[in-house]
């Protein structure tokens, strides 16, 4: 019979000086104090000063009317609306354009870095030349290219250039139809959330066969199916709605359907044609980092150069490719702050006309430091745990 080892004692904390982890622990106590005593210190000493000096503090503003109306919004707003609900204006359009930006920048970036890579000469000099032009000219002054174009070239918006009566280009910006929202277009999103998670596992599932069975399945046009099809299917069970909101030339503008206005498609194109430049040399490096014996053996395996760098490239390529990509996403976010050169009405713009207008500057400029802060956070977080999940665990 087999002897059982004796159960070690626990081991008691050791309180004493002598012992490092103690005195790593009153270190960071220390620290940390030391800190948080000069946060006060420097917003006691801010505070006193604006009262010695008259200049009223505090967030109570917020609740105040704002007074001024804004342009462009994702949501009900009226000029007797709350301050609050001004800056979550701002926030709402500064989040559109970052999402919608690197989403864009994403495709566009992945598409450029990958022809760098291409067989055919032509493909590769554009590409390239695409990452030269637009990478080494400033981003400001991108956007007031964009914007210039779209201001001065296009058409007037009461001859706007139109595609069938149903899109519509000028002065103005793009207005294409828009369905009348209701029951059967909020199931049929709900219907595509939920088909993005099956067509998530169906691709889980896919990649474990070709892993177990050496056959590779399609993974593209299913995935596509899962979604459309669970769309209509919550489109079906909300009656299969068909309104549509088609834009009209007026005698003066453009009017009904969905309008994306100038200023938005400026700072859309300026951030993602310059970011995309950056995010395409990422995806050149992380291709390049992968030896080219990989290359050989996917081609011994009997793969073409499409599965071959969808499968065996691209999943070895992410490591390298993911933590720099965070970065661009980063700086895509916080250069939509540029947006108020052009007047696009972003978090930065409602600030500035908040402290025109309250005179909270300290306040104000808070507000914004807080909604950058917590955009580059929850991107990061989200990267990181994409990198982790990604990330190539040996057996």
């Amino acid at each position: 019979m087999a002897s059982v080892p004796p159960r070690q004692p626990a081991r008691k904390r050791d309180w004493s000086w002598r012992s490092q982890a103690f005195r790593g622990v009153v270190y960071q106590v220390i620290a940390f104090g030391a800190v948080a005593l000069a946060v006060w210190f420097l917003a006691h000493n801010t505070l006193a000063n604006m009262q010695a000096r008259g200049i009223q503090s505090g967030f109570g503003f917020l609740l105040q009317p704002a007074g001024f109306d804004i342009g462009e919004m994702l949501i009900r707003y009226e000029s007797i609306d709350p301050y609050w609900k001004a800056f979550l204006v701002g926030v709402l359009n500064t989040l559109r354009v970052a999402i919608v930006g690197i989403v864009l920048t994403t495709l566009i970036g992945t598409a450029i870095g990958i022809g760098r890579f291409s067989n055919n000469a032509l493909v590769r000099g554009l590409c390239y030349g695409y990452v030269e032009l637009f990478r080494n000219v400033p981003v400001l002054l991108q956007l007031l290219m964009w914007y210039l174009f779209l201001t001065e070239v296009l058409p007037a918006t009461y001859e706007a250039w139109n595609v069938l009566n149903l899109f519509f280009l000028s002065k103005g910006g793009v207005a294409i139809p828009a369905p009348v929202w209701g029951l059967g277009q909020g199931l049929a999103a709900v219907g595509a959330v939920v088909g993005l998670g099956a067509a998530a596992l169906y691709r889980r599932w896919a990649r474990k066969r070709f892993e177990d069975t050496g056959r590779p399945l399609p993974a593209f046009w299913p995935s596509v199916g899962i979604v459309l099809g669970l769309a209509l299917v919550g489109w079906v069970m909300g009656g299969a709605p068909t309104a549509w909101n088609i834009p009209q030339q007026g005698d003066v503008m453009v009017e009904g359907g969905m309008i994306a206005t100038p200023e938005f498609l400026a700072v859309l194109f300026g951030l993602v044609f310059y970011t995309a430049a950056f995010v395409a040399e990422v995806v050149r490096a992380g291709i390049a980092a992968v030896p080219h014996g990989q290359t050989e053996a996917a081609g011994s395996l009997g793969l073409s150069k499409g599965q071959a760098m969808r499968l065996v490239i691209l999943p070895q390529a992410l490591r390298v490719i993911i933590p720099p990509m965070t970065n661009q996403y980063l700086n895509l976010t916080k250069n939509s702050s540029l947006a108020v050169a052009i007047g696009y009405p972003d978090v930065v713009s409602i600030t500035n006309t908040a402290i025109n207008q309250t005179g909270r500057a300290v306040e104000c400029i808070a507000i914004i430091m807080l909604v950058y802060l917590t955009t580059s956070l929850a991107t990061s977080g989200f990267m990181n745990w994409y990198n982790k999940r990604s990330a190539i665990k040996e057996r």
